[in-house]
């Protein structure tokens, strides 16, 4: 007569695919949390390249269009948490009396690739009300 042997536990088999399933879920969730740090440090170069071009207009708010221009300095770089921004002003004048449009762009490179933010405004020199204002 022959008997039955009841074993308990896991085959060889399952052990080595519930491995397999195992690690190659670490692996994709590994994949998702860089993918992810990447697009944060992206966003935190972005917020910094948006301050830098909002700096760059209130600066020359404060000492006047006519005055920025005058200074000959429309560019230049900016050394910021480890990374080099490049912004850049250009100042087109407006058919309109002392109506000047002003465009700033910052640039940086990250992993051979170019990013830039540009904000665009317009200014009035000193004219009609004896001070200059932002539009």
């Amino acid at each position: 007569m022959v008997t039955k042997i009841n074993y308990k536990g896991f085959t060889l088999i399952e052990t080595i695919l519930a491995c397999v399933i195992l690690c190659t879920s670490i692996l994709v969730l590994g994949a998702i949390c860089t993918r992810s740090l990447s697009g944060i440090r992206l966003n935190r170069q972005y917020e910094q390249a948006a301050a830098l071009v909002e700096k760059q207009l209130v600066f020359i708010d404060y000492i006047g269009i006519k005055d920025f221009m005058g200074s000959g300095q429309l560019e230049g770089d900016i050394e910021q948490s480890g990374q080099t921004y490049h912004w850049q002003a250009s100042v087109k004048r407006v058919n309109i009396e002392n109506l000047y449009d002003v465009k700033v762009t910052v640039v940086w490179t990250e992993r051979n690739h170019n990013y830039d933010v540009s904000a665009c405004t317009r200014f009035i020199a000193e004219g009609l009300f004896g001070e200059a204002a932002e539009l």
